[in-house]
């Protein structure tokens, strides 16, 4: 039989079992609907039946309609393909895997979800160390429709007379694929050293480095998945976090989960980890090296210490025809006195209340000496403590403290620079006054973990008593459907991406999220956009916290990439990263990048003809990836141009990112605009699968040598 027969033949075999399985999806369905539909009956009934048997039925409603919401959601997620693979053992027996587990109505196996410890063998196997697999075969579907299918043999003496075998290099062909606007997950195409990352223990910390393409934002996906697949009691009921660089990341991301029966997975960006606030602005480098560092911590911790703005700077209170007189100076002593047991300030309240009294006493005390008269301590303390005119004085000299608040008092430079003696420079502490005095703006990405520094060391205000009140921009928040706490820090595990670029004052932050979870931490130095490595490794140690296990894994292999194109990615980033730590793309198209040199004057007309070129000659997504400050000029640019496939994306907004094309505009301004030069570039230019235009009206980003 020929081979294209032959694989006709073998794609209505699998047809077969994919048309069988369909058909118990929809039995599976109609199951959970008629026991939605009853849970809703019965609490029509409780409200008929007398109240002590109220509250056993409307439990019994509620667990079953939940039980019936979660399965339909389960068997409602998105998914190109429930069935994408097989297995054929060496003792004649054969497994279909898919995104689902599913069993017929006598109870046998018609798919085996990939988490399955019996699925494993689709991604281990391989011919030296086969697990009992002669033939694995994926199966490309679209919907319900079987389009292809591609199989490996890894037991050649042992395959049947009667076993056929059809195709080769499904995940080539995967790769070739264009892309979309949002991420696909990759369970049919899993490789052997991302399944054993995928399926590492839980518990501790797991770091996944890789250089780009190679699949890390994928692999840690997958294991959140496989995580609350294989360990939901534990896992299931605190909650998965994972924290991606930027919103336009995180939006790229989120069909994966949901895509594999994950829908109660938290996705936030770092410009979101603070309850109620949400930043997309990035801060030019060195303004964000300065916020990023732990040095804020210092200056932060001073400003809460200082006297408001809008404090009196003097007391007066009469008791017994004397005035009681308290200066700026004796003032200065009691807030200073308040402050050396290090609560919280928002907590301190009471303590500064009895400073006060007590400094009050202290006057009163020494004019009754000067006039001979007798003192009562307590009768003053009492007398004083109990007026108006006092807790009016009070409530202005010690306010309640907001996150916002405390950090818009540096944007005066005085009183920065005398918080920031000995830890800023002048430089810098103009710099960041700027900043801070201009809110027009708004919040940028570093200062969320500047507000959320400032949470904690504030302490929470007083509750408001109005229901539904937003205090500072805080509010209550849900993952999925569960209503969680704000500032919730009981996730059970913290998934970071692209973590070689988080500041020292960021891991701090997300690791509150994380103080009793696992981890599984993703990045890449040489990708790395943050100038003290270092500083941010203790600061990363630290917001582990004590964990018995650290296990770390390197994807070596880039999926993503040509070979042409990573070549020049990789000549770029030469000098700036050793060889091993730079991936090894597997695929190539013959396409080479193409360098375009233009004037400057000329760059929109070029812009516009590159995208136009590319629009036309690829089936996916084209990104134009320019320098942070000139995304709004490019944007407009290409405001005539329609395609919904076209995106407009700054260098540090791009990371974890891919397109099928990308327009590359002007690289030198890449490299000057961040504080790591070409290791920014390196990403940009690591964006594109297939085809790769770079405009450049300076050619001194390409290294002579």
């Amino acid at each position: 039989m020929s081979e294209p027969r032959v694989r006709r033949a073998e794609i209505a075999i699998e047809q077969a079992h994919v048309d069988r399985v369909y058909t118990r999806l929809a039995e599976l369905r109609l199951q959970a609907e008629a026991m939605r539909t009853k849970g809703y009956e019965i609490g029509q009934g409780a409200q008929r039946e007398a109240i002590f048997e109220q509250a056993s039925m409307l439990f019994e409603r509620d667990m079953m309609v939940f039980h019936a919401n979660q399965t339909l959601q389960t068997l409602d997620a998105e998914y190109e393909g429930l069935v994408f693979g097989r297995l054929d053992h060496a003792h004649e027996e054969h497994i279909y895997v898919g995104r689902l587990g599913i069993r017929d109505a006598e109870f046998d196996n018609l798919v085996t979800d990939w988490r399955a410890p019996a699925a494993a063998a689709f991604y281990q196997a391989t011919a030296e160390e086969p697990m009992d697999v002669v033939r694995r075969r994926v199966i490309r579907c679209s919907g319900q429709n079987v389009l292809d299918v591609d199989d490996d043999v890894l037991i050649a003496d042992a395959v049947p007379e009667d076993m056929q075998i059809v195709g080769e290099g499904a995940l080539m062909a995967a790769l070739g694929r264009s892309r979309g606007e949002k991420m696909r997950d990759i369970v049919a195409t899993i490789q052997k050293e991302q399944d054993e990352v995928i399926r590492a223990p839980w518990r501790g910390v797991t770091e996944i480095t890789g250089g780009p393409g190679t699949g890390k934002t994928a692999v840690a996906l997958h294991r959140a998945a496989y995580l609350l697949y294989r360990h939901r009691r534990q896992l299931g009921g605190a909650g998965v976090l994972v924290i991606g660089p930027s919103g336009v990341f995180t939006s790229y991301i989120s069909r994966v989960l949901p895509s594999m029966g994950e829908t109660n997975v938290e996705l936030r960006a770092l410009g979101e980890v603070l309850d109620g606030l949400e930043a997309t602005r990035q801060d030019a480098a060195p303004l964000a090296a300065i916020k990023g560092s732990l040095r804020m911590r210092k200056i932060l911790l001073r400003a809460l210490r200082d006297t408001p703005p809008d404090a009196p700077e003097e007391m007066r209170i009469v008791y017994r025809g004397e005035v009681l007189k308290l200066d700026a100076h004796d003032l200065e002593k009691v807030r200073r006195k308040a402050h050396t047991q290090g609560a919280p300030p928002n907590r301190s309240r009471m303590r500064a209340a009895d400073l006060l009294l007590d400094a009050l006493a202290a006057k009163a005390e020494e004019y009754a000496k000067a006039d001979g008269k007798s003192f009562d301590r307590a009768e003053l303390i009492t007398d004083l403590g109990e007026r108006i005119e006092f807790h009016r004085f009070l409530v202005v000299w010690w306010p309640i403290l907001y996150p916002a608040q405390v950090l818009k008092w540096l944007g005066q430079e005085k009183r920065l620079a005398s918080v920031a003696r000995g830890v800023l420079n002048r430089a810098e502490i103009s710099m960041l006054s700027r900043d801070l005095a201009d809110r027009s703006h708004g919040w940028s990405i570093a200062d969320i973990a500047l507000l959320d520094e400032l949470r904690v060391l504030i302490g929470p205000p007083p509750k408001r008593k109005r229901r539904g009140a937003v205090v500072e921009g805080t509010h209550e928040r849900t993952a999925g459907h569960t209503h969680r706490p704000e500032h919730y820090d009981e996730y059970s595990h913290v998934v970071v991406d692209e973590s070689q670029d988080l500041s020292p004052m960021q891991w701090r932050m997300v690791g509150r999220r994380g103080k009793y979870a696992s981890w599984t931490v993703v990045g890449d130095p040489v990708q790395s956009s943050w100038p003290d490595p270092e500083e941010a490794a203790q600061a990363r140690d630290q917001a582990f916290g004590v964990k018995t296990t650290r296990r770390r894994f390197t994807l070596r292999t880039n999926y993503r990439n040509s070979a042409e194109i990573f070549d020049l990615a990789a000549k770029v980033v030469a000098g700036h990263a050793e060889a091993d730590e730079l991936p090894i793309a597997v695929r190539k198209t013959g396409i080479v990048p193409e360098v375009r040199p233009v004037e400057a004057t000329g760059l929109a007309a070029a812009t516009q003809a590159a995208v136009k070129e590319l629009l036309g000659a690829v089936e996916g997504t084209v990104g134009v990836i320019t320098a942070m400050d000139r995304v709004p000029e490019v944007s407009g640019w290409l405001s005539g141009q329609t395609d919904e496939r076209l995106k407009v994306v700054g260098s540090l907004d791009s990371k974890g990112l891919e397109y099928d094309a990308v327009v590359l505009v002007e690289p030198v301004e890449l490299i000057t605009e961040s504080t790591t030069g070409r290791r920014v570039l390196y990403v940009a230019l690591t964006r594109a699968t297939q085809n790769l235009v770079v405009l450049a009206s300076n050619p001194d980003w390409i290294p002579s040598a």
